[in-house]
């Protein structure tokens, strides 16, 4: 029985089936959550920039910014939106079961 050569080894880092973590709920094992003040929030955007997750959403109204919400079914809470914002309108808060 011979093995597979090296030229059938898929290659390392790559996936192959791109946004498969959207059919997966991510953020199980968080510890803290942001949380938005939307009375301060000056919508700058620094947060969804930053967010290495791509969880902040922009929800738009008649072409403008209305409001910023976060996706916590795949936020892991790392806490770098809140340590972004100019304003400190994201506060990070104890995750509650």
């Amino acid at each position: 029985m011979s093995k597979p050569g090296w030229k059938s080894i898929p290659i390392g880092a790559v996936i192959l089936n791109p946004g498969n973590t959207i059919k997966v709920k991510t953020a199980g094992w968080r510890t803290f959550r942001p949380v938005i003040d939307h009375e301060k929030c000056r919508k700058c955007l620094l947060c969804w920039i930053y967010c290495p997750e791509g969880v902040i959403k922009i929800v738009e109204k008649d072409g403008k910014i209305e409001r910023l919400e976060i996706d916590y079914d795949h936020c892991k809470g790392c806490g770098i939106c809140a340590e972004e914002c100019p304003v400190k309108a994201i506060k990070m808060v104890e995750e509650v079961a």
